[in-house]
């Protein structure tokens, strides 16, 4: 058998490369070296928005008493939250529970020095009730001894939150569509087919709670009408849709 050393078996090898390729010519490899052709497209958000009623509302209300003794003021306080909280009760309030509690002494400053005069005792609760019944219940729990009211805030039912999610959702996808088509038409473009969506989190706007400094007892005992006002909900849609 005859020897053929290194140098020789790759001059051989690269004559048949040169013969593959002069066989058959620049066509057989055009495919792998032309370009790509880039597909064009168009990115477009839209946005939705739906308003629903809040028909819910979060009460933070409570008792708050000042007295000469920590035992005076911590009893006062126990009996007046009790006739509160059963008041709640008997009007079925849901999620009640108690949010804050405590005893802390009351300084007067008198020349420079911290004088005891005596203890301030609180006792928090929230709940949850319906929009329309929370003007005479707060007039009722006042009258049962809640001495402070904290907080106001309002909501929808979490279904009616999901439907208007959806349907922000809905107005969102066909805002980016209108938008696409307007673009494209304007520029004697025509759209193929949608290539990419992207979906952002709704965002639930939610109305403005009415706090200690907008709302007291004072109004709470001149009945004042209470207003949920609407919730809004917004969504947005991304859509990449090639032409």
């Amino acid at each position: 058998m005859k020897q053929i050393n290194i140098r020789q078996f790759a001059i051989c090898c690269g004559l048949l490369a040169v013969s593959v390729f002069g066989d058959f010519g620049p066509v057989a490899i055009a495919p792998a070296m032309a370009e790509t052709e880039l597909t064009k497209t168009i990115t477009v958000t839209g946005n939705g928005e739906e308003k629903i009623p809040t028909t819910q509302a979060r009460v933070q209300l409570g008792v708050e008493i000042q007295g000469k003794t920590a035992t005076q003021v911590q009893q006062q306080v126990a009996r007046r939250i009790s006739a509160v909280v059963d008041l709640l009760r008997a009007n079925n309030v849901e999620q009640l529970q108690t949010v804050g509690f405590g005893l802390r002494p009351d300084y007067n400053r008198i020349d420079g020095q911290s004088v005891l005069r005596g203890y301030i005792g609180t006792n928090t609760v929230s709940f949850r009730i319906q929009t329309d019944r929370i003007g005479n219940l707060l007039d009722e729990a006042v009258e049962a001894g809640a001495s402070r009211i904290d907080e106001v805030s309002f909501t929808a039912t979490p279904e009616a939150i999901s439907a208007a999610r959806e349907e922000a959702l809905r107005q969102a996808s066909i805002n980016a569509r209108a938008k696409a088509d307007v673009v494209l038409d304007t520029l004697n473009l025509t759209s193929q087919e949608i290539v990419g969506i992207q979906v952002d989190n709704a965002n639930i706007v939610q109305p403005r709670p009415l706090n200690s400094r907008q709302f007291d007892v004072a109004e709470a005992r001149a009945s004042t009408p209470i207003i949920g006002g609407e919730q809004t909900v917004k969504a947005s849609v991304t859509l990449q849709i090639s032409y």
